[in-house]
C-alpha cells in the first residue's frame, strides 16, 4: 500500500521564500529612501526660489526687503516695525509660512552675508553644515 502524499509547502520552502522576500524589500527600501532625500531637497531649493520670487516682488512694491527681524513672516502679512511696508497688497505675497522639506523654519538674514539677503535651509539633519543630504540648502548654492 502506498502513502498518499499531501499536496502542499515544507517549512524549507516557505523559509526561503521569507529570505528573498526580505532580500527584495531590503534592496528596494533603500533604494526608495535615496530618492526620498533627493527629492527633499529639490523641494527645498523650488521653495527657496518661490521665496526669492515674492521677496523681490515685495521690493519692487516698497523699495526694499523684509529686514531680519520681520523675517519671511512679513511675505504673509504686513510688518508693523520699522521699515513698514507701504504698499503691501491684501493677502500678503504668499499664503502660508514658508517650511523646508523637513517641516523646519527657513533661516533669513537682510541684510545677508552672500547677498542682499540670505535665505537657508540646514538640510535633512537641521544643524549647519554637513554633507549630503545633511547639507545645507542655501539662495546663492549653485543648482
Amino acid at each position: 500500500m502506498q502513502k498518499k502524499r499531501r499536496g502542499g509547502f515544507t517549512l524549507v520552502e516557505i523559509m526561503v521564500v521569507v529570505v528573498i522576500i526580505g532580500l527584495l524589500a531590503t534592496v528596494v527600501a533603500v533604494n526608495v529612501s535615496g530618492q526620498s532625500e533627493e527629492a527633499r531637497i529639490t523641494t527645498t531649493r523650488v521653495q527657496i526660489t518661490n521665496l526669492e520670487n515674492a521677496l523681490e516682488l515685495y521690493h519692487l512694491n516698497n523699495g526694499f526687503y523684509p529686514t531680519t527681524e520681520q523675517g519671511l513672516r512679513a511675505l504673509i502679512e504686513k510688518p508693523t516695525a520699522v521699515p513698514v511696508p507701504n504698499n503691501f497688497p491684501k493677502g500678503g505675497y504668499i499664503k502660508k509660512e514658508p517650511k523646508d522639506a523637513w517641516r523646519r523654519d527657513f533661516v533669513y538674514r537682510c541684510p545677508g552675508v552672500k547677498g542682499e539677503y540670505d535665505i537657508m535651509s540646514y538640510g535633512a539633519d537641521g544643524a549647519e553644515g554637513g554633507e549630503g543630504a545633511n547639507a545645507d540648502i542655501s539662495n546663492w548654492d549653485p543648482l
